[in-house]
């Protein structure tokens, strides 16, 4: 699809609509390049047709959820196609949950028919299942999920009770093509699509309510803010089951008809690799998986076709991705999950020096104000406060939780972010970070994100993270933890006594640990640092005697 053919004004669809395009139009283009295998459109639409039909033999109908844990591979694609070409709403389980958080997301969700793997990344996903559910040994329903009915697990260790995939597919031949066909022109563009569990870096994770409008509108004009087209090979980096993932990358492919190339899961070096050997034209990603990228030592720009892609980070990540990488037409972008997830994002033909300081404007459609605290009313230019959104990439609510959807999207159908951030005069909006990570240094408000940039300069610093621990003064101080470039060597007293001729004093962190990664301390799979976890280790490493 060409950026013209974008252009256009939108029509609300739903995917299955968007899948029947593709295989009208590009049946045989290639869709999919993972480490195992390939495959073109036509291919990804009967493997969708055939989780469909099972899902339907398995007494799962419209407005049912059905939940699926597992790698970034086909199968996730077939389970979350499948579900969506009948009305059925997928719910993706983050792969790095515990078995609390695993049965939390199945009964908060009401999930009925669940999809997974057996092992992946070294965690038995069975042993987490049989602790969320003991029923699974012995006969669905039970009593901890007892809307839970069907299980279906990709691998070899099953429960009694769970179906092998072949024999949960060969099911679906006892549904016609009739039936089928039925059941797909019941589907609306409002109906859900997705309900998205929120990462949980700070808080309990909620399930997000996105319809297939939200999420493929928001694919298609992200798509045209960054300039893919058909013609291009999108590198994903973000996990399926986050909503970066699923709208940002295999929709926006599917919007645009493009080809995705995807690792069962983020890793530096393998990533690199596949970047180089399939020529990907487009990437994806936070400030960390960027650093990540261009701090391993087989990184070698003269290997990489990148020419485009999106980057939610900082200026001088984003200005690390242009020279270090060479993407020119890297675009900054903003969002969370409650908005399908992006707000505003940068334009690919935008001058390069505004994309690296972070200056968006909202996508078609969409409103963005800044408020001061207890207020609706908009800020004049240049001031900051919480970021407010409307639109319709607003989601529908939280699944099963409406008071506190009430709480987060006002009657006047605002949502009500929780971030800070400046709304220039020309209408570009700047993120400065999450209210709640705010620090109060002796009464100044200080962004950890500015500190964070100001680490990023050195050029010894290959990433770093900042929080707030309390202190019998100031009543909270900056702590940074700060990860080295290979072959760098520096203390943590010397980066301090850096930083001190360079922002103010009461900004200057108080603490710092510099650390070999982040990985041990806590990140979400897609490559988030939790900072709740964070800060948890800072009080304990930091405590004043």
């Amino acid at each position: 699809m060409t950026q013209d053919e974008l252009s256009k004004p939108w029509q609300a669809h739903t995917l299955g609509e968007a899948l029947q395009w593709c295989t009208d139009t590009r049946a045989d283009a290639l869709a999919l390049i993972t480490e195992q295998l390939t495959r073109n459109w036509q291919q990804i639409s009967d493997r969708a047709h055939s989780y469909a039909k099972a899902l339907m033999a398995h007494g799962i109908k419209r407005g049912d959820l059905v939940g699926v844990m597992g790698p970034n591979d086909e199968r996730w694609i077939d389970v979350f196609f499948g579900a969506a070409l009948i009305g059925a709403i997928t719910v993706p389980v983050n792969t790095r949950f515990k078995s609390a958080e695993l049965a939390y997301c199945l009964e908060r969700a009401d999930v009925k028919l669940f999809v997974t793997v057996d092992r992946f990344l070294n965690i038995d996903f069975i042993a987490m299942l049989r602790a969320a559910e003991p029923a699974v040994d012995t006969g669905l329903p039970g009593q901890v999920l007892p809307r839970l009915q069907t299980c279906v697990v990709w691998g070899e260790d099953r429960p009694s009770t769970a179906l092998s995939e072949q024999a949960f597919l060969d099911r679906g031949q006892e549904i016609s093509a009739a039936q089928l066909q039925a059941a797909m022109q019941a589907v609306t563009p409002d109906d859900v699509l997705l309900i998205q569990f929120t990462s949980g870096t700070t808080a309990f994770p909620k399930g997000v309510m996105l319809t297939h409008d939200n999420m493929l509108r928001n694919a298609a004009a992200v798509s045209q803010r960054i300039g893919l087209t058909s013609s291009d090979r999108y590198f994903n980096c973000r996990p399926f089951f986050h909503v970066a993932g699923s709208t940002l990358s295999l929709l926006a492919v599917l919007e645009t008809q493009s080809c995705l190339v995807t690792q069962p899961t983020f890793e530096a070096g393998g990533a690199l690799a596949m970047l180089a050997r399939e020529r990907c034209t487009f990437i994806s990603g936070n400030d960390t998986l960027f650093q990540l990228l261009m701090n391993h030592p087989s990184f070698d720009r003269s290997q990489l076709c990148l020419r485009g892609g999106w980057a939610a980070a900082g200026p001088e990540t984003m200005r690390r991705i242009v020279q270090d990488m060479g993407i020119e037409g890297i675009c900054w972008s903003y969002g969370q999950s409650e908005a399908s997830p992006n707000v505003v994002k940068s334009d690919h033909r935008a001058p390069v020096a505004d994309r690296i300081d972070g200056l968006a404007k909202p996508l078609p459609g969409v409103e963005v104000k800044v408020v001061a605290a207890g207020s609706t009313q908009a800020l004049p230019a240049q001031s900051s406060g919480e970021i407010h959104v409307r639109g319709w990439n607003v989601m529908r609510g939280y699944y099963g939780q409406p008071e506190l959807t009430a709480q987060t999207v006002d009657a006047q159908g605002w949502l009500h972010t929780g971030d800070l951030g400046v709304m220039t005069a020309e209408g570009h909006l700047r993120f400065i970070g999450r209210l709640k990570d705010m620090l109060r240094v002796g009464g100044e408000n200080v962004a950890p994100a500015e500190i964070e940039e100001a680490l990023l300069k050195h050029p010894s610093v290959a990433n770093a993270q900042v929080i707030g621990v309390p202190d019998a003064r100031l009543s909270e101080v900056p702590a940074a933890y700060v990860t080295l470039k290979p072959g760098a060597d520096m203390s943590s007293q010397d980066l301090i006594a850096w930083m001190q001729s360079r922002i103010a004093n009461f900004k200057v962190p108080r603490h710092m640990a510099i650390v070999d990664n982040f990985e041990h301390l806590g990140m979400t799979a897609s490559g988030k640092v939790q900072k709740t976890k964070l800060r948890e280790d800072a009080v304990q490493r930091f405590a004043q005697p």
